[in-house]
């Protein structure tokens, strides 16, 4: 029989936001596919977890998948984890649980943490309908294609966004779509964890003056 590969969500931050069936996951299974070691080592450390890593993440993903199958096939269990969050999301996984999928190996999912999900909900912006799209391509005609096709969206807008790109895509998003409300969330449930409502306009203000710090979560109301 194969062995089940599990999607654990790990803490996105506080390490106490896991839960208890996470844990037991983490210490049955015969293998933990992580982003990065040394990032899942502190977490499964806090824990007293002592399972075997091998990484798997975006450079490595096709040399590694087929050996993660392998050990599925052969009837290990496997955990697939990153390194916050719920592996999938913006993240390799996809890769992983689609091969294991046409491989005929059962892939479950140990809900958990998400940052998309707590920006979402502490916004203020209308909730009843969203489209998260992820990371915005770096430059160039695929990301101004993208960013054309949220003109006329009508939804609640995510984005998640790095330090380095969050000033430009504010401007972008501000020149395409005009001044709408938005919503900056930043290290959730960490230390210095920012929630900041506010619009476009402002929010471009805030970092033309202030180097922006952290992960970020980017929400942007739909077209009125």
């Amino acid at each position: 029989m194969y062995g089940n590969l599990y999607l654990v969500a790990t803490p996105i931050g506080n390490l106490g936001d896991i839960t208890f069936r996470a844990v037991e996951i983490l210490k049955a299974v015969n293998l933990i596919a992580c982003e990065d070691k040394r990032v899942s080592g502190r977490l499964l450390n806090h824990y007293g977890i002592k399972g075997r890593l091998v990484t798997y993440n975006d450079p490595n993903k096709f040399k590694s998948t087929p050996g993660i199958i392998d050990k599925l096939k052969a009837g290990e269990d496997v955990a697939l984890i990153t390194d916050a969050g719920s592996p999938g999301i913006s993240d390799p996984g996809f890769y992983l649980v689609n091969t294991a999928i046409e491989e005929g190996i059962e892939v479950q999912a140990v809900p958990g943490p998400s940052a998309l999900i707590y920006a979402l909900t502490v916004s203020g912006l209308p909730l009843h309908n969203f489209v998260f799209e992820g990371f915005l391509p770096p430059k160039g005609s695929k990301r101004n294609k993208r960013l054309q096709s949220l003109v006329e969206e009508k939804r609640t807008i995510v984005l998640y966004e790095s330090p380095h790109r969050l000033s430009s895509t504010l401007r972008s998003l501000h020149e395409k779509l005009g001044n709408r409300r938005a919503v900056i969330a930043r290290e959730l449930t960490k230390l210095h964890e920012e929630v900041l409502r506010s619009d476009l306009e402002k929010l471009i203000e805030k970092y033309e003056t202030e180097k922006p710090r952290g992960e970020f979560v980017l929400i942007v109301e739909g077209k009125n």
